[in-house]
């Protein structure tokens, strides 16, 4: 997630929650996590682009972001 956040600096907000506390708990509700890791890239309103459990798959996300 380093390299991750380093690249998209000026492209995307890069946050990380705890799923233990009461605000990453109600995101991973919100977001349907099951799992952890897990990774959730929204869109400027909100909508969900691309989740991945896991391990993040670098190249998926950095698709995900560049899209039009």
């Amino acid at each position: 997630m380093d390299g991750l956040e380093r690249e998209l600096e000026n492209q995307a907000q890069v946050l990380r929650l705890n799923v233990m506390n009461s605000v990453g708990g109600e995101l991973a509700m919100r977001y349907g996590v099951r799992g952890v890791p897990t990774f959730v890239l929204l869109d400027g309103v909100g909508k969900v682009m691309l989740t991945q459990v896991g391990m993040p798959d670098r190249a998926e996300i950095m698709a995900a972001v560049m899209r039009p």
